[in-house]
């Protein structure tokens, strides 16, 4: 089995490789000494090893006027399109003791490196982060993309970490460090699609993709096909291992539309690091619940958990918004009871198909819920979140619901400091493909009412403006100080009431107990029965005292116990 990338060895010496299949000859060029010519195998596998110390840049040439990155580079000199460098990957780690934390203690804070100043400027935050109760950073994807600015969502070289946020080192620094303070780091990772600015692979093995599977970003990558699949898993590994990431999450598995192969890599992880706590998690828009209850993967982003209660609290109703906007009560309750709501039920969104699988018998902990994140900020046309959509008073109530609840919670940089500061969709893109982008992110409003006439999409900011980048970086809010108070309160009694009887915790009831109120109990692992009550309507009644230990109340709006 031939694994991708280049592999130091001794005498400063490096074995390098390449998939090319569409090639009969291809040339390794070091910076600075003669060219190698590579050798081939029956399977299109060409290798060659060569004097190429830590530091050393190269690529392949494949014809007179083309030259291309290692596609399992792990660093670029001079972006996309540059120079790859050979790593190594030996560091002097101190936080040698660390094995993980158990997924039952998570909770999350989604971050981006560059609006926080790379690996360095995330690292320089950890000590708060620990303080607060948060307990793991969940990094945006962190490979080399095309320009200077990115969500990371545009990668074209997975195994390369982005120059303009920092080096290896400095990534394992800042996985070294959070693990001095007990902070797990996750991962978000895209196996689905490569970006438009960067990705070779075609020039040079078309049977990486599946030309005749019709995607939004071309052909289906081909991860039935074994070099494809090593591919992946194998950068899947490299970041756990090399780097000591705790978990993963999968970006849009949906599009890559192979559970076989989900199945497999998660079989291939889990028998790699049997003696970690390695978690890894799911973003899939079909509500597959299957890929969960096999056990192979500990959670999925519920979207679902988002969108009810941003009707809840912002009255929106447009696009797929509409498919919570009936009865948003019933399906909160649904939501908090069972995990997905919708679960093979046709969902307008979706033309009427149906969307889903049951997934009531699952533990709450099966699903990750948040309020924000990168998608349901920055995928906004003017990327607000959620301070400026809604009153206080209801979004306090619905934070309580979110860090006291038995759902797996996830923050997004900046929620819990009150920041107002928008997070919108930025690129770094040039000429025609920066038209296309441009264009192409306000034709996607045009289905929103607030948008629906080509005036309005005009004031759509441009993805490619510096200004849009420097508009998305985080500040606290004017009442930063009371929001962190009531984050770090919740997470407190999270730790305290919720986190040790967590573990198998599975809904029993939830109940519509008035126009916008749901009652909603679970039982968890040791017997204590969790207790929640939250009401959105426009004049919420008192809530009654239940039986049990009163944990948390937030006036007529929320309120929880726990009893025996």
């Amino acid at each position: 089995m031939t694994h991708w990338g280049p592999e130091l060895r001794e005498g400063a010496n490096t074995r390098f490789r390449l998939w090319a299949p569409d090639r009969e000859a291809v040339t390794l060029e070091i910076d600075g000494a003669p060219s190698v010519p590579m050798d081939r195998d029956g399977e299109g596998w060409f290798t060659t090893t060569a004097p190429a110390p830590a530091g050393t840049r190269y690529r392949f040439r494949l014809e007179t006027d083309l030259a291309v990155p290692d596609p399992a580079s792990r660093l670029q000199s001079g972006g996309v399109h540059g120079w790859s460098v050979v790593v190594d990957p030996a560091f002097a780690w101190s936080a040698n003791e660390w094995r993980g934390r158990p997924w039952e203690e998570t909770v999350l804070l989604e971050v981006h490196a560059g609006t926080l100043g790379g690996f360095a400027g995330i690292r320089e935050k950890l000590p708060a982060i620990a303080a607060s109760g948060i307990t793991a950073i969940e990094l945006m994807p962190v490979n080399a993309f095309g320009g200077t600015r990115n969500w990371g969502y545009d990668g074209v070289l997975p195994y390369a970490v982005a120059e303009p946020y920092g080096s290896p080192a400095e990534l394992k620094t800042l996985v070294d460090t959070a693990h001095g303070l007990g902070l797990s780091v996750f991962l978000d990772v895209v196996y689905n699609h490569f970006g438009p600015d960067g990705n070779y692979l075609n020039a040079y093995a078309s049977a990486f993709f599946h030309k005749e599977v019709d995607t939004p970003w071309g052909g289906a990558v081909a991860v039935d096909a074994d070099p494809v699949h090593r591919f992946f898993v194998d950068n899947a590994l490299m970041w756990l291992r090399d780097y000591r990431i705790d978990g993963l999450r999968f970006d849009a598995v949906h599009a890559i539309a192979n559970d076989d192969f989900l199945d497999r890599m998660a079989r291939e992880i889990r028998a790699a690091l049997p003696e970690r706590h390695v978690h890894l998690v799911l973003e899939n828009e079909k509500n597959d619940a299957d890929r969960l209850r096999a056990g192979r993967y500990d959670a999925q982003w519920n979207d679902d958990f988002h969108n009810v209660l941003h009707v809840l609290l912002t009255r929106e109703t447009s696009a797929y918004y509409g498919d919570f906007a009936d009865r948003p009560a019933d399906r909160l309750a649904r939501c908090l009871k069972e995990g997905f709501i919708y679960q093979g039920e046709g969902s307008p969104n979706h033309d009427g198909k149906p969307r889903g699988k049951p997934s009531g018998d699952l533990p709450s902990t099966a699903f990750v819920a948040f309020l924000q994140n990168h998608d349901q900020v920055g995928n906004r046309a003017m990327g607000e979140r959620l301070i400026r959509l809604t009153d206080a008073e209801r979004l306090r109530a619905a934070t309580a619901l979110l860090l006291l609840g038995p759902q797996i919670p996830l923050l997004f940089m900046g929620e819990d400091e009150g920041s107002a500061s928008p997070f919108l969709f930025f690129t770094d893109f040039h000429d025609e493909l920066a038209d296309a982008v441009r264009e192409g992110r306000r034709r996607e409003f045009a289905k929103f009412d607030a948008f629906a006439d080509e005036e309005a999409r005009q004031r759509i900011p441009d993805p490619n403006a510096r200004s849009t980048f420097d508009a998305s970086v985080p500040k606290p809010g004017p009442q930063a100080g009371e929001w962190r108070a009531l984050y770090r309160e919740l997470l407190t009694l999270r730790q305290v009431h919720i986190v040790p009887h967590l573990k198998g915790t599975v809904g029993l009831t939830a109940d519509v107990t008035g126009p916008e109120r749901v009652k909603a109990r679970w039982r968890m692992a040791d017997g204590t029965i969790l207790t929640i009550v939250i009401d959105f309507g426009k004049a919420p009644e008192p809530i009654p005292e239940d039986e049990g230990q009163l944990i948390y109340r937030e006036g007529n709006r929320f309120a929880a116990w726990v009893s025996q």
